[in-house]
C-alpha cells in the first residue's frame, strides 16, 4: 500500500507541468528511421497541428514514448526530425523497463468532461478541462490537479510533460522496482533546448 500511494503521487507529479530543457547521448540513425521521419515535423512541434476539444474525445491506448519541440526552430536546431525520433528510441528501452506498455497504460477522454486513466495499471478518473489556445489539458482527481499538453500525431495524440516531472515519475517507479540506476531521463535533459517528453497514444 505504502509503495502504491508513492507511485500514485509520483504520477501526479509527472502530470502538473509541461516544459523541458534539453537532450543528451544522440547517435546516429539508420537509414530506414532515418527516412521515417521525412515530412513529419508538424508532428515534432507543439502547437503547428492545430488541435480542438473535439480531437481529444475518445478512449487511447499507449504506443510509445512521445516528444516535440516548442518552436520549429528549436527543432531545426536539435538536428530536426531524425534527432526527434531517435530520442523516442533512446528513451523506450527505459519505459520498457518500468513496465509502462499498451495493456496497461491508457487514456479516455469523454464528452461530459470526464476522464479516466491507467498508467502503469495504476489508475485515476475525475474531470478534465481543454485549453484551446495553449492545448493544455487539466485532469482533476478527487485529490489533484493534473497538467499536460496535448499533441495532435499523424495516428493519435501525444500528452507531453515537463521533464522534471518526468524524472520523478520515472525515478520513483525504478526504485520502487529495485532499480536505482536510472539514468536515461537524466541524460535526455543536458542538450536540446525547448523539449517535452511524454507518451504517445492512438484510438
Amino acid at each position: 500500500m505504502k509503495k502504491l500511494s508513492v507511485l500514485v503521487i509520483a504520477a501526479a507529479l509527472l502530470l502538473s507541468g509541461c516544459n523541458m530543457s534539453t537532450l543528451n547521448g544522440i547517435g546516429q540513425m539508420d537509414s530506414a528511421t532515418a527516412g521515417a521521419t521525412i515530412g513529419n515535423v508538424i508532428a515534432s512541434v507543439l502547437g503547428l497541428n492545430k488541435m480542438t476539444r473535439q480531437d481529444i474525445f475518445g478512449a487511447w491506448t499507449y504506443t510509445g514514448p512521445g516528444c516535440a519541440f516548442t518552436s520549429d526552430q528549436l527543432l531545426a536546431k536539435a538536428g530536426g526530425e531524425v534527432a526527434a525520433a531517435e530520442i523516442k528510441t533512446k528513451i523506450e528501452p527505459t519505459y520498457k523497463k518500468l513496465g509502462i506498455k499498451a495493456s496497461n497504460t491508457s487514456v479516455t477522454f469523454n464528452e461530459d468532461g470526464t476522464f479516466t486513466a491507467r498508467f502503469a495499471g495504476k489508475q485515476l478518473s475525475g474531470n478534465y478541462t481543454f485549453d484551446e489556445a495553449t492545448y493544455k489539458v487539466t485532469m482533476q482527481t478527487l485529490l489533484l490537479s493534473l497538467n499536460c499538453y496535448a499533441k495532435k500525431n499523424i495516428n493519435g495524440i501525444g500528452l507531453l510533460f515537463e521533464s522534471s516531472k518526468l524524472l520523478t515519475l520515472l525515478q520513483t517507479m525504478a526504485a520502487l522496482s529495485g532499480d536505482a540506476t536510472f539514468q536515461t531521463v537524466g541524460e535526455l535533459s543536458k542538450n536540446y533546448d525547448g523539449l517535452r517528453l511524454g507518451f504517445d497514444y492512438k484510438r
